[in-house]
């Protein structure tokens, strides 16, 4: 019979544990989908925030001459679109087209009229989206008959634009802004009055648990777009403060979620043991109820954040949200599906930006859930 080997400890070495946080994190960084998700909603954070700065157009200009443009690396105009693009320009200046010529991206063009040509029709050259740098070249002694010169602006629209002639590449970007900062403002405030609320209501029990909820039941039997219309009235079209104040009206099913959970809690041989030591109910609650409500609280914040901007593009097509030139991807998506007939991409692009963000949302959830959970550690 062989004697069993016992490790023992090395002498002057300290024994180190890992906190609660610690812990999770190890545990996160081990499931791939979640890192792989986190490090995607990051990029698509500095996307959204940097990306608006090296576009070439801004998101509100119009670009009159591309409307519904398709999307193409290539730059546009096209070589079939600049005669469409030029006979536009001659109608505002009532001239008619005798011969144009393309070279070197610059067009020759030679126009007459039954009047003498005015010199200064070449502002509407340059006023043009698709011509710049306009100037004369020659002209006849009776001023019947001139020609002028004209750049080919070179314009790349990767995303396309939208049914005005906007940039939807800018758009998406400045949308991605617009819903990220909704959503996690919203979800934010929603979720601290939620947890402290519910968490209090559950931890102390008894006459304040029920006076507590049924205060939550009230406020569940209003009609929300009644709240909406008095935030607006209150706090005008800043989305920033409506939509801080519309969290705190979001809190209602996370602090019955909470609640529920710290009803469970409380009867645990952990929270008993630290009432038994004398731990006050402040400490007990901030040291052992929240930090064990964190997975359910985690699931439902990636939750929320998406039915904040589903909610948002509600609210803009009634008017009280986002306004125009603002946007977001809840209204690109609305002005996409009504022209997906016609033009497609303007509803693949914001919808794939808001979809994937979604998932990744989703499996970031999943994976902070996984890793907080106290039976699994």
């Amino acid at each position: 019979m062989t004697d069993a080997v016992v490790d023992k400890p090395v002498a002057g070495k300290a024994v180190v544990g890992r906190s609660l946080w610690g812990d999770a994190w190890a545990r996160l960084k081990a499931n791939r989908a979640a890192m792989f998700s986190l490090y995607y909603l990051i990029l698509m954070a500095v996307v959204c925030i940097a990306g608006p700065w090296f576009v070439p157009h801004d998101y509100t200009t119009i670009y009159s001459d591309y409307v519904r443009t398709p999307p193409s690396m290539e730059a546009y105009p096209k070589a079939d679109m600049v005669q469409g693009a030029l006979d536009d320009v001659l109608k505002r200046m009532r001239v008619d087209l005798k011969d144009w010529t393309l070279e070197d991206g610059r067009a020759t063009v030679t126009v007459t009229s039954a009047k003498p040509v005015d010199e200064r029709y070449l502002r509407y050259v340059d006023r043009s989206d698709t011509f710049d740098d306009a100037k004369v070249e020659s002209k006849s002694p009776d001023g019947l008959e001139m020609t002028f010169s004209a750049a080919v602006k070179q314009q790349y629209f990767l995303f396309g634009t939208d049914n005005v002639g906007r940039d939807l590449l800018s758009r998406t970007l400045v949308a991605g802004r617009i819903s990220l900062a909704i959503g996690l403002l919203a979800g934010v405030v929603a979720v601290a009055i939620g947890v402290l609320y519910g968490a209090t209501a559950g931890f102390t029990g008894g006459k304040v648990d029920e006076v507590m909820m049924r205060i939550v039941d009230v406020l569940y039997s209003l009609p929300f777009i009644f709240f909406v219309i008095m935030l607006v009235v209150f706090f005008g079209r800043n989305f920033v403060l409506m939509f801080l104040a519309v969290g705190a009206v979001l809190w209602l099913d996370m602090a019955r979620i909470v609640r529920g959970q710290a009803l469970s809690i409380r009867r645990q041989e952990y929270v008993q043991a630290a009432e038994a030591l004398g731990v006050r109910q402040s400490g007990i609650l901030l040291r052992h109820v929240i930090p064990n409500l964190l997975g359910p609280v985690v699931i439902y914040m990636t939750l929320l954040v998406p039915h904040v901007i589903i909610l948002e593009s509600f609210l803009s097509f009634l008017g009280l949200g986002v306004q125009e030139p603002m946007t977001s991807w809840g209204v690109l998506i609305s002005t996409g599906a009504k022209n997906i007939g016609s033009a497609n991409w303007m509803l693949l692009f914001p919808a794939f930006f808001l979809v994937s963000t979604l998932f990744a949302l989703n499996f970031v959830g999943d994976g902070l859930r996984d890793a907080l959970d106290p039976k699994d550690r």
